[in-house]
């Protein structure tokens, strides 16, 4: 292998490794943001009378659920 070729792999991986470290960062602020929400949310949601009582769920096991 030449240089020339050696430099063009080296470039196309770390385009590749940039590319997966901003999916991660990405990822990484929306799990930040979805734990902030949750939290400013919990005391929120803390106060709020309960719309339905467990009595009022009616539940059922799904059949896709069920061992086999």
């Amino acid at each position: 292998m030449t240089i020339e070729v050696d430099l063009k792999e080296i470039k196309s991986l770390l385009s590749e490794v940039n590319n997966k470290l901003d999916s991660l960062l990405e990822e990484k602020d929306t799990y930040a943001l979805m734990a902030l929400e949750e939290k400013s949310l919990k005391g929120f949601l803390e106060k709020e009378p309960d719309i339905y009582s467990l009595k009022d769920i009616k539940a059922t096991k799904s059949p896709h659920c069920q061992k086999n």
